[in-house]
């Protein structure tokens, strides 16, 4: 199966779909510097096609699957959130990939605030080439992580008649949001949801469909209060999408506090996490030249559930402040992961039931 992969940053939500569908990454277009070295020391053989706005995607390999976490910055609360009139809008270039290259699958990220700006124009945009999606909102702590991270993922594809016949005259299925807010699920005449079963939210619909484990949610230790009912299910291995153990070994655990650190109310977060990865948190901080201490970019690259080394590796060759704008913009790989679980299950465009049947 090949990806071929839109705004790549450092590769977290091509991580995740290799490690949910199979297949390896055909191409990326990254265009920002930094990222584009990341991706350069991960993938030295695949070609990086730089700017999407100037890639004709009739000439480049046609691909399976297309990835995409197009920039946030339009439809972001941190931002001015001008959304389709930002000049970073760049999700007509997406389109246009779709439409050019005809994928069988699409795969999208973005921030959650995306919902209530611009996405409308997203869903007509698919609608006009013929596609359909499912959509969902899913949080890092979802997936175990010591933080929310909510962020907006999309699963598009071709419409075409090939979805299976209960799912006629319906468009989208809409996950439940983090807070346990329904997304508007469309329903058959029966009140079922897409999923074959009336759900009061994603959580339910895991535990009742896909055997999930439901995971702690970061919050709850930090602020002694807990939403769990409105937190989607870890399904299956998805907690272990890159190659980790889904539980660490047991000394992981043992050996935490000879670091030193007292991570105070934010402990028992830490140590899911770190059972989660399979490794002990790094240092959160790292003193200046002046002896200060500042954030330190390997713990961020631990927050964000990423390899020790991924993006702060020197051989890499960019700078702390290069390494944390990346870390910031990129895709927590085992929360895409989840993601991708629950909203492919069971359907017939799910391509690990196999190319054939979408």
């Amino acid at each position: 199966m090949r990806i071929g992969s839109l705004f790549s940053g450092y590769g977290g939500l091509d991580m995740a779909v290799s490690s949910v569908l199979g297949g390896q990454v055909a191409w990326h277009v990254e265009y920002d510097k930094a990222p584009s070295r990341i991706l350069a020391h991960h993938y030295p053989d695949v070609p990086n096609y730089g700017d999407v706005t100037a890639v004709d995607f009739t000439t480049i390999e046609p691909v399976d699957v297309l990835t995409g976490g197009y920039p946030c910055q339009p439809f972001s609360h941190a931002g001015m959130r001008k959304g389709t009139n930002d000049e970073r809008h760049l999700w007509p270039h997406v389109l246009r990939a779709i439409r050019e290259m005809g994928p069988r699958l699409a795969i999208l990220e973005n921030v959650r605030g995306h919902i209530s700006l611009g996405f409308d124009v997203v869903l007509s945009d698919l609608a006009s080439v013929g596609w359909s999606a499912r959509w969902g909102v899913v949080r890092a702590s979802d997936a175990g992580a010591p933080h929310q991270r909510a962020r907006l993922f999309i699963v598009a594809y071709p419409d075409g008649g090939r979805r299976q016949q209960r799912d006629q005259g319906k468009r989208h299925v809409h996950v439940a949001d983090s807070d346990g807010q329904r997304l508007s699920t469309d329903t058959d005449d029966a009140g079922c949801s897409e999923y074959g079963g009336a759900v009061a939210d994603a959580a339910q619909h895991s535990a009742a469909q896909c055997s999930c484990r439901p995971t702690a949610n970061a919050s709850r230790e930090r602020h002694g209060r807990g939403q769990d009912a409105g937190m989607v299910g870890r399904v299956g291995t998805s907690s272990d999408v890159i190659g980790r153990q889904a539980s660490a070994p047991r000394e992981v655990v043992s050996d935490r506090g000879a670091q030193g650190f007292d991570w105070g109310e934010y402990d028992p977060a830490i140590a899911r996490w770190e059972q989660v990865l399979g490794r002990p948190a790094p240092a959160p901080t790292e003193p200046r030249a002046d002896g200060v201490h500042r954030l330190s970019p390997r713990f961020t690259e631990w927050m964000m559930g990423l390899p020790d080394g991924h993006v702060t590796d020197p051989a890499i060759g960019i700078s702390r402040t290069d390494q944390l704008k990346a870390l910031g913009n990129g895709v927590v790989p085992q929360q895409a992961a989840l993601a991708l679980d629950v909203l492919l299950k069971g359907t017939p465009y799910d391509l690990r039931q196999g190319l054939a049947t979408v």
